[in-house]
């Protein structure tokens, strides 16, 4: 008989011990597969980027140095561009530079554009990264609140006004709400700078006109994801053991309310690392979307192609990391999916 035991239980020991390797595969595979996706996104966008300056109809170097420029001087820079190169031949020339951070050079000043990436590219991080910690922190309580407050169908005015200004807010663009934002605030009050970047005072306008929309629509479906939370039973039981209502709202009803908003999160933090471009040059921002604006005028198209490289790269990495801030928060995502 415990002859018998003995070799049942040893019969039974492998599945156990496989299951934490199982486990570690999927994670593997899922790891793996976001991997071989961002991958391939980036190889579009480059290719994408790429044959930008050639779909263009005309001379980008004509188009750059004018129409009256000597044509030695345009074909020099053309040499010099590798613009005469065959197709396949710049393409693996333009391959071969991004490994090597070498982005090409301004077809007007003549400045490599990974320099001059390099210079405005912190301007922007720090505006878009302000406007979205603004917004989650102003939209996750205030879902929250919203959601207690209005549960079960009560204060009925007070959602309906929580309603009906979030759905105004988000649809307003971020252009013009920058135009109200500097006209009222810096021209008519003279509070704060109405354009640069000198001091903490030049962030609060440019920050608050690209977080008050995303904030608006976060919020709203912060809440109606609370509320759908706040109806499962667990929660029920959280309150029927009379636990403080903090407690029940932090600590188990909040981390479950937070998947689909992080998810959106992601999505807008993308659309708002975009619409910096309008807003930087509202503010007179020395950032990425202030420079793409001033290149496309000046037909600058080098630099004008590896800011693009920059936004797409930047809203592919976020996409990424919201992926896997959503797996550690629901791993059952992650690994059915692998």
């Amino acid at each position: 008989m415990t002859t018998a035991t003995t070799a049942t239980a040893g019969a039974e020991a492998p599945p156990a011990s496989a299951a934490p390797d199982w486990r570690g595969n999927r994670w593997l595979l899922f790891g793996l597969r976001r991997s071989a996706r961002l991958v391939v996104s980036l190889w579009v966008l480059v290719t994408a980027a790429f044959l930008m300056i050639h779909l263009i109809p005309g001379d980008p170097v004509r188009a750059a140095l004018g129409m009256t420029a000597a044509p030695d001087l345009v074909a020099a820079r053309r040499a010099e561009l590798g613009l005469d190169d065959p197709l396949w031949q710049q393409y693996l020339h333009f391959l071969g530079g991004l490994f090597t951070g070498d982005l090409g050079s301004s077809t007007i000043s003549g400045q490599s554009v990974t320099q001059t990436i390099g210079d405005r590219l912190p301007a922007t991080v720090q505006l878009a990264g302000l406007a979205f910690v603004l917004a989650l922190a102003v939209a996750v309580p205030l879902g929250t609140a919203m959601a207690a407050l209005t549960r079960g169908g009560r204060r009925r005015g007070a959602e309906l006004a929580f309603t009906s200004v979030s759905v105004l807010l988000a649809a307003i663009p971020e252009f013009l709400l920058a135009v109200v934002l500097a006209y009222v605030f810096a021209v008519r009050l003279e509070w704060f700078p109405v354009a640069g970047r000198e001091g903490p005072g030049s962030y609060v306008l440019p920050v608050l006109a690209l977080s008050i929309g995303p904030a608006s629509v976060l919020a709203r479906i912060g809440r109606v994801e609370m509320l759908s939370v706040l109806g499962h039973d667990y929660v029920r039981t959280a309150r029927a053991k009379r636990l403080p209502p903090r407690r029940v709202y932090v600590r188990h009803a909040l981390p479950n309310a937070l998947t689909a908003t992080l998810t959106l999160g992601g999505l807008l933090l993308s659309a708002l690392v975009a619409g910096t471009v309008l807003v930087e040059n509202v503010f007179a921002w020395p950032g990425l979307g202030s420079t793409i604006v001033q290149s496309i005028v000046q037909k600058d198209y080098p630099v004008v192609q590896g800011i693009v490289l920059v936004y797409g790269a930047g809203v592919l990495v976020v996409n990424l990391l919201v992926d896997v801030v959503l797996a550690l928060l629901d791993p059952r995502s992650a690994i059915g999916e692998a």
